[in-house]
C-alpha cells in the first residue's frame, strides 16, 4: 500500500502590496458596496439608500478606490442630465469566493473569538486597565 503524506503549507508571506490591496478592497464600506453591486448595477444615490450609514464623502472615496483597483466600473450615460452607474467588474466578481470563505470562518469561529475577548477584557480590567473590545471605526 502506498503511503500518503500531507505536505505542510509554506510560510505565509504577506507583502506590503498584499496589505495595501486587502486594506483597500476589504474595508467596511468596500465590502458593503461590492455586496450591493453583485446584485445589480447601481447609481450613487441608490448605493447611499442601500447603505444608509455611509456618508457621501466616504461612498465617493470607496467607489474611486474600488474603480482604481479594477473591482468596480463607472459608466457615464450619454443622456442629459448625465447619469453615472456603477457595476462590479469580472475581476470584482472573483472576490466573492474568498470573501465568502472569510465570512464562513467568521461565522464558525466568532463564538471562540468573543469568548477570548471577554476573557482578555476581564483579565485587563482586573489589572486596572481600561480595555476597548474593538477598535473604533
Amino acid at each position: 500500500m502506498k503511503e500518503t503524506t500531507q505536505t505542510q503549507p509554506g510560510p505565509l508571506r504577506v507583502s506590503a502590496s498584499h496589505r495595501e490591496l486587502l486594506d483597500q478592497v476589504l474595508d467596511k464600506w468596500s465590502l458593503l458596496v461590492m455586496e450591493e453591486l453583485c446584485d445589480r448595477p447601481s447609481r450613487f444615490n441608490e448605493l447611499r439608500s442601500a447603505i444608509p450609514a455611509v456618508t457621501a464623502k466616504s461612498l465617493s472615496a470607496t467607489l474611486r478606490r474600488l474603480e482604481r483597483n479594477g473591482m468596480v466600473e463607472r459608466i457615464v450615460g450619454d443622456r442629459r442630465p448625465v447619469s453615472v452607474t456603477y457595476r462590479i467588474t469580472p475581476l470584482g466578481k472573483t472576490m466573492r469566493e474568498p470573501v465568502e470563505a472569510l465570512l464562513a470562518w467568521t461565522t464558525t469561529h466568532l463564538p471562540a473569538v468573543e469568548a477570548a475577548r471577554t476573557a482578555y477584557d476581564e483579565r485587563a480590567d482586573g489589572g486596572g486597565h481600561a480595555v476597548q473590545s474593538r477598535p473604533p471605526d
